[in-house]
């Protein structure tokens, strides 16, 4: 198990999910434990979950609640500090190790996917070039998604990328074209919902995936003379002429495993190619599902994040974010 630094240790906080579920339906203990795994959770009792407490774990186990409750369990979300029976050190060195073994089962997988392309390497076939490409593109998506959730950086990652790496040097020795997901269908972009005009347009303060992608929607294709107001609040109740999104209570927020730009574009019926992927992609980064697996993810997810940590302030967030969605919008409709 890898040894704790102390320091980062004494800096971490901490997030608790405890939740009770109902007997039946059978199938939501599975599910439950599928989002926390998903989310990085760690189980350090019975139904007592641990992350560290940051704004998107936060938010992730908000979620979570959220759904969990509407399907009839109970659940708990507070943050925490540990006193006896287990100590941060502890806590971080089982992150650790999770994390290291997901390292390694990635590393072996593509060890062995690796010597499998490379006995084929002497085919000219195109189904042979394509399943190497598909081959890649899934085992970086596996090394994406354990990096996001690697909260406290784990030795084992550098050796994944090594083999990885090993892979795209295949990739580039053949010459062989980079993976693109195709877009989705285009489809008519007539209204379906009454576009509001010129409303106040509420969401939780600390902007990030969801919130941004869904004021840029907003403010470019349903009301574009849409003002935002940010609040820090649990449950607001909202005023004459607010709109609530992407909070708890909200006129347009998340619906079952719909993230809430999945659900405005559907209730303004705002599909086409441009925003059907654009809204994968948000999915796949706010629920952290894999639903798409969307390749694009990490690298949107990245910079978005370099945008939060840059500032504070929700109105520069939005004003940094909306150039980055006019520019995929306009890649995804021209590679449609």
């Amino acid at each position: 198990m890898s040894q704790v630094n102390q320091s980062q240790a004494k800096a971490v906080s901490w997030l608790l999910f405890v939740h009770r579920l109902p007997p039946k339906p059978d199938y939501l203990r599975v599910k439950v434990k599928r989002r926390l795994d998903r989310i990085g959770a760690l189980a350090i009792k019975n139904s007592v979950y641990v992350l560290p407490d940051r704004s998107d774990t936060d938010e992730d186990f908000q979620w979570l609640a959220l759904e969990t409750q509407r399907d009839g369990g109970e659940v708990l979300v507070c943050r925490s500090e540990f006193i006896a029976g287990v100590s941060d050190e502890e806590i971080i060195a089982r992150f650790k190790a999770d994390r290291n073994e997901a390292y390694r089962s990635i590393r072996e997988s593509a060890a062995a996917d690796l010597r499998a392309a490379e006995s084929g390497s002497n085919s000219s076939d195109s189904d042979w070039r394509e399943g190497v490409q598909n081959t890649y593109a899934r085992i970086q998506r596996q090394l994406d998604q354990v990096t996001r959730l690697d909260f406290f950086g784990a030795d084992g990652r550098s050796s994944a990328e090594e083999e990885i790496r090993r892979f795209h040097e295949l990739l580039q020795r053949k010459s062989l074209p980079s993976t693109q997901n195709a877009a989705g269908e285009s489809g008519e972009n007539a209204s379906g919902e009454a576009h509001p005009s010129a409303r106040t347009w509420v969401t939780r303060a600390g902007v990030f995936v969801d919130r941004m992608a869904s004021a840029w929607l907003i403010r470019r294709f349903i009301d574009r003379e849409a003002t935002f107001k940010f609040v820090s609040v649990a449950r607001y109740s909202g005023a004459p002429g607010e709109i609530r999104f992407d909070m708890m209570p909200a006129e347009h927020t998340h619906d079952g495993d719909m993230c809430t730009f999945e659900v405005l574009v559907g209730r303004f019926n705002l599909h086409d190619s441009g925003l059907d992927a654009i809204a994968e992609v948000v999915h796949d980064i706010d629920l952290k599902d894999d639903k798409y697996s969307r390749s694009e993810a990490p690298g949107i997810e990245a910079v978005l994040t370099g945008i939060a940590n840059a500032t504070a302030d929700d109105d520069a967030r939005l004003a940094a974010a909306f150039p980055l969605f006019d520019a995929l919008y306009d890649r995804f409709r021209r590679s449609a």
